[in-house]
């Protein structure tokens, strides 16, 4: 079992997105089903391994970053798939990993 936290939809109370970089998205099949309960692992610029979290059920994940040029990849079951995403500032950034076979 992993220890990476469930993740839901909404942000936990006192967060800030006007001083938090939030990284949040949804892990879908080619089809645009979601996928619950998919490994989730943001990866740094260089490749680096620098989290992981567990999609909820509805496929939902997020982050909580800085700044950069970040890599979110997705394992489960269904299959792996890869996101790149360059938040500037602050605020709350939407990316998708679609997963495939």
């Amino acid at each position: 079992m992993c220890g990476a936290p469930t993740q839901g939809q909404t942000l936990p109370a006192g967060v800030d997105v006007e001083k938090e970089t939030v990284i949040t998205g949804r892990v879908l099949a080619a089809d645009g089903q979601p996928i619950g309960g998919a490994f989730v692992r943001l990866l740094d610029s260089t490749g680096e391994f620098t989290a992981e979290v567990v999609a909820s059920a509805t496929g939902d994940f997020r982050f909580f970053s800085a700044p950069g040029a970040w890599t979110v990849r997705a394992l489960s079951s269904s299959g792996n798939g890869t996101a790149a995403v360059s938040p500037e500032g602050s605020g709350i950034h939407n990316v998708d990993v679609t997963v495939s076979n």
